[in-house]
C-alpha cells in the first residue's frame, strides 16, 4: 500500500547523453524527461538517474518499475 507522504513519477531516460540533467516534461506520455551521461550498462544509468533525483528532491528514490528500460516508474519518498 502507497504511503501519503510517497509520490509516483514517470520518467524518460536518456542514457550517454552529454550531461546528466533534468530536461523537461513530456505531456502527450506524461513524464519526466531526464538525460543521463553514462551508458546504460550494468545499471550505471539507473544508478545516476536516482543519484541525480534524490539530489533534486532531497530524499529517497528507488525504481519501482523499468529497471530495464528507458521508460521508469519512481518512488519518491517525502522529504
Amino acid at each position: 500500500m502507497k504511503k501519503a507522504s510517497e509520490r509516483i513519477l514517470k520518467v524518460i531516460v536518456k542514457p550517454g547523453s552529454s550531461k546528466s540533467c533534468i530536461e523537461g516534461f513530456d505531456k502527450n506520455r506524461d513524464a519526466c524527461i531526464v538525460c543521463i551521461k553514462e551508458q546504460a550498462k550494468e545499471g550505471k544509468a539507473n544508478l545516476a538517474l536516482i543519484k541525480l533525483l534524490s539530489k533534486e528532491f532531497k530524499t529517497d528514490v528507488k525504481i519501482i518499475n523499468g529497471a530495464k528500460s528507458k521508460v521508469k516508474i519512481l518512488k519518491i519518498a517525502s522529504g
